[in-house]
């Protein structure tokens, strides 16, 4: 499929509040010491600490709604909201989700967004959502964010494609380095399969 270049006005937001100290929250460093952490809403820094790794999904739905010019919540205050709907169910330390479907009926009912969980989602329907105005979350490993990279599995981390060219699909990472892979980083087409687990969430406009 012949495509021409894609590129959406999308706000970047990383999934801790510091995009400049991701590379140290991977690395381990403790994220209690984001100096940003009460701009997520959470109560205590342990609050924010314990879900900021847990977050693309939310960081990714964040740059869903600012680039529709909705309010954009805090990342934990959407936790809170998103657990209420059954898309995270918390079980003391661990924690499911982000789980499609009710999130996808959350961001429906609260935002008014056409958003649909696609269980088998190829590369011509991420392209083609992407040239009708819309967004894809798609389930990646983490490792996408180095090139070369050959990781054991598929899946786990959500990223947002916020446009496409002929050769990569772009997107928005948010466990991203601010070394030119948070925004608009191009992920070959050829190598996305490496990463990608073939579902996501597509977002298109207003619902109705």
């Amino acid at each position: 499929m012949s495509v021409s270049v894609i590129k959406h006005a999308v706000p970047y937001y990383s999934q801790w509040e510091s995009a400049a100290m991701v590379p140290e929250f991977v690395a381990g460093a403790d994220a209690e010491r984001d100096p940003l952490w009460a701009g997520s809403g959470a109560d205590s820094p342990r609050e924010y600490a314990f879900w900021a790794p847990r977050m693309c999904g939310v960081a990714c739905l964040r740059m869903a709604l600012g680039s529709l010019g909705l309010p954009v919540p805090g990342s934990v205050e959407l936790v809170k909201e998103l657990s209420a709907a059954g898309a995270y169910v918390r079980d003391g330390d661990s924690v499911q989700g982000l789980i499609y479907q009710p999130f996808a009926a959350y961001v429906n009912a609260r935002w008014g967004l056409d958003a649909r969980s696609v269980p088998v989602l190829d590369h011509g329907s991420v392209r083609d959502v992407l040239a009708r105005g819309g967004l894809a979350m798609l389930s990646v490993h983490w490792s996408i964010r180095t090139p070369g990279a050959a990781p054991e599995s598929r899946g786990g981390h959500l990223v947002l494609a916020v446009g496409a060219t002929e050769e990569a699909v772009l997107v928005h990472n948010p466990s991203g380095f601010p070394d030119g892979s948070q925004r608009y980083a191009p992920v070959p087409w050829a190598e996305l399969d490496r990463f990608y687990a073939g579902r996501g969430i597509l977002l298109g406009g207003r619902a109705g």
